[in-house]
């Protein structure tokens, strides 16, 4: 079972890339929208499954946060050159480093047996939600050509950046805190 969830997490990558190469021309709009669905529900059932049978594994911990992060990145790069959108772009470069930085403190913490610094919470789990919520908002606007839903994606993409730097925030601190004790 473990490696049909691997293979399902496998697949979100694999989705992420079609999609942004679906962003290209206006005729792959509603496919990459269809897709993006899909990518999210194998987003759903791997951590379901895992969960169900007790198929939770090493793999499939590390590459699960990472399938969700490659899917938003390569959508918010997609779309920033699609829409031309200097927000996108912008807004993505700030996902990026924050991911980078809160996947520095991971590993720090880890070296150091404080993992729990840097423990997925909760607000975390909603600011990818958001995230995901926001592409579907800018991908739901290019396939029904609803252009004025773009500037919808826009505020929640900036939501979006306040939570993601807010959390990066939240693991910085409690990283630092946990090695003052």
């Amino acid at each position: 079972m473990s490696t049909f969830i691997n293979i399902l997490t496998l697949l979100r990558i694999f989705l992420a890339a079609v999609i942004f190469l679906l962003l290209i021309s206006p005729d792959g709009y509603l496919l990459a929208l269809i897709l993006f669905f899909i990518a999210g529900i194998t987003d759903y059932f791997d951590g379901y499954l895992a969960r169900k049978y007790n198929a939770v594994s090493q793999i499939g911990e590390v590459l699960d946060p990472i399938a969700d992060k490659i899917l938003v990145l390569f959508l918010f790069v997609g779309l920033a050159i699609n829409l031309s959108s200097y927000l996108i772009g912008f807004i993505a470069s700030i996902i990026i480093t924050r991911e980078i930085w809160v996947g520095a403190l991971r590993d720090l913490n880890a070296r150091n047996r404080k993992s729990d610094a840097t423990q997925v919470t909760f607000l975390a789990k909603i600011k990818t939600s958001i995230q995901l919520l926001t592409i579907s908002i800018y991908l739901f606007a290019l396939a029904m050509d609803q252009m004025l839903l773009v500037v919808i994606g826009d505020i929640f993409l900036v939501m979006s950046a306040i939570i993601t730097l807010y959390t990066g925030y939240i693991y910085t601190i409690k990283t630092f805190q946990a090695f003052k004790t």
